[in-house]
């Protein structure tokens, strides 16, 4: 059982933090990217014309948020939790193989706790762009890995 289902009061900081930065879309749009996308930026088996009401969104996130804390805590057990959420909230964006892979977490594990928080800058892009967006959460994130530091 992750964090976020042991800690309510985590996982609405988790939820909140995603939630300011994906938004909320009811009715599938395509991304920056193309993908179609959802209610706060879920991309699994949505299609064009899918709508869901606030209440199947907030669930929706809460659920899928829950599929990438637990690869976040099995790659990097013991995290503070800002650094835990700021992870969660990588792993929701680009992947938790990717997250668990990266730099950022290679670094935290080392040990090297403000060079792995840093490195979250260098996911700032989508289809090889920058983004000012993501270059935003990216820092976000950032500042919250840092807060236990």
């Amino acid at each position: 059982m992750s964090r976020l289902k042991k800690s309510a009061a985590v996982a609405a900081v988790c939820a909140t933090f995603v939630t300011g930065w994906e938004g909320v879309q009811t009715t599938a749009y395509q991304d920056v990217v193309g993908v179609w996308t959802v209610c706060a930026g879920e991309t699994e088996g949505v299609k064009e014309g899918d709508s869901y009401s606030l209440a199947e969104c907030k669930a929706m996130l809460v659920r899928r948020l829950e599929d990438y804390a637990e690869p976040i805590e099995k790659c990097l057990p013991g995290l503070p939790d800002q650094r835990f959420i700021a992870f969660t909230s990588l792993a929701y964006n680009i992947g938790a193989k990717r997250a668990c892979s990266s730099t950022a977490a290679n670094l935290v594990r080392a040990g090297k706790i403000r060079e792995g928080c840093e490195a979250f800058m260098a996911w700032n892009k989508a289809g090889g762009i920058v983004f000012r967006g993501l270059t935003r959460r990216r820092a976000a994130e950032r500042e919250l890995c840092l807060k236990a530091v």
